[in-house]
């Protein structure tokens, strides 16, 4: 077999293929879930069975927990875990996601949930592709923003018991900040992973593409929330 000479050039764009190929990947795996989690929601609201939910705190409470559990364990297994498996387990979260998610339906007003998406998604883009470009190193600041998302938590558990307006407004705009820096963040980690992927493992790529895909989402998902408190229109 003949053997092509190795100079910069071919090495750079043989490593930007594998990087392009790589993102491609987790875009796509990310944009099955969130198009799952708003028919799942949507078909859900439409339904009985969101009127259930809504009327049922415990069993809505059931299904959070799972989500946690599921992206704990999708997190903590993925190197363990089939392409397949890992597939399906991302696949099961973003309909469960959508379970729960279709309580908005309830809350906001259909026109406000869709324009609020769409900003989300041009956000989200933005920094993404910011995340992709840039040359400065983003460690720093992901640092940063994981702090501040240890602080919306622990805030939102508080303001639980204080029912406090201010508080979640402050918490939202804060989110916002902070899920938008670690889109970013995530994005430029994801692209110095794919760098060292190695791509004749389909297992370890699809592995990779949907942990990647689960981080992606996921800020998608909590960008678009705070969002969505902020700007969302009530439904009354």
């Amino acid at each position: 077999m003949a053997q092509y000479p190795s100079y910069p050039g071919a090495q750079t764009a043989s490593r930007a293929d594998t990087v392009n190929a790589f993102m491609r990947g987790v875009y796509g795996w990310m944009s099955l879930g969130l198009m799952l989690t708003a028919g799942v929601a949507w078909f859900t609201a439409a339904s009985p069975l969101g009127l259930t939910l809504v009327q049922s705190p415990m069993l809505v409470l059931m299904l959070v927990l799972a989500q946690f559990g599921m992206v704990i364990a999708l997190s903590a297994a993925i190197h363990k875990l089939s392409g397949t498996a890992a597939s399906l387990m991302f696949v099961a979260y973003s309909a469960l996601t959508g379970l729960t998610l279709s309580s908005i339906f309830f809350v906001y007003s259909s026109a406000s949930i869709f324009q609020t998406f769409l900003v989300t998604g041009g956000m989200f883009g933005a920094t993404s592709v910011y995340g992709m470009v840039t040359k400065r190193d983003l460690t720093g600041m992901g640092s940063f923003m994981f702090m501040g998302l240890i602080g919306i938590v622990i805030a939102s558990v508080v303001n639980m018991f204080m029912q406090s307006s201010a508080l979640s407004f402050g918490i939202s705009v804060i989110g916002v900040i902070v899920f938008t820096g670690l889109t970013a963040y995530d994005t430029q980690k994801l692209k110095y992973m794919g760098e060292t992927m190695p791509m004749d493992d389909g297992t370890a790529v699809r592995r990779g593409t949907i942990l990647g895909a689960l981080t992606l989402y996921l800020d998608f998902l909590n960008l678009f929330l705070m969002l969505l408190r902020l700007f969302g229109s009530s439904r009354d």
